[in-house]
């Protein structure tokens, strides 16, 4: 109890202000997640659930009595979903592992035309059909932009629980309209954070698309893997 006591308490001094210890931490978790997503291992699922958790508590403030008041609710869903997506991505990638794919939790892939149809449609149609949602809980403008980071978001992480080597462009471009939303809300330091995630996003695709090129030359004959098109 006197850890977690501590653990909700805790605050880093920076300057005339002060971080949050369980905001940076799951910061911290969330990108040694995204290091082990781009090494295809199975802890990346686990740990960035961890993650998810810490800034679940962070994004619920005032409910925990937390040392930061301000309870954002869009911020804290958007937190449930990710560890939602990652406990089937987490399945997924268990599940191929124990089918021994080439040493690693999966065998990159593309997705199919039709399933990148599907996944753009689905990020215009979520966009349009949550941002008058969003509007109504009071998100910073421009409201669209909240709700296409929260469906790109969505649609990244199923991406990798499916293996799609897609899912990092996915990243990128919610990086590309969070990054200046967040810069116009105030936010420097996550929008710092998360244009630093925007150049690994991108480095991980080609280190996706490389393996998946690699991998299927030494394999020229598979079954097919945990990314083919549902």
């Amino acid at each position: 109890m006197d850890f977690l006591r501590w653990l909700f308490e805790a605050q880093i001094p920076v300057g005339g202000s002060a971080l949050v210890l369980r905001e940076v931490l799951g910061n911290i978790f969330g990108l040694a997640s995204a290091l082990g997503g781009m090494r295809r291992k199975v802890w990346a699922w686990p740990v960035g659930i961890l993650g998810n958790l810490l800034l679940l508590t962070v994004f619920l403030g005032n409910v925990f009595g937390a040392a930061a008041p301000a309870t954002l609710w869009g911020q804290a869903a958007r937190q449930i979903m990710f560890i939602a997506v990652a406990v089937y991505g987490w399945y997924r990638w268990r599940q191929a592992q124990s089918e021994g794919i080439q040493g690693r939790a999966i065998v990159p892939g593309w997705a199919s035309a039709k399933v990148r149809i599907a996944l753009v449609a689905a990020m215009v149609a979520g966009t349009a059909a949550l941002t008058p949602v969003f509007d109504s809980l009071g998100s910073y403008p421009p409201v669209w932009a909240d709700a296409w980071t929260f469906m790109g978001s969505l649609l990244a992480t199923y991406g990798m629980a499916r293996g799609w080597t897609e899912f990092w462009l996915i990243w990128v471009a919610v990086d590309v309209v969070g990054v200046p939303l967040l810069f116009s809300a105030g936010y420097y330091a996550s929008a710092v954070m998360y244009l630093f995630y925007g150049f690994f996003t991108l480095a991980g695709f080609f280190v996706w698309w490389r393996a998946d090129r690699r991998e299927h030359r030494q394999a020229p004959v598979v079954p097919a893997t945990v990314g083919a098109a549902p």
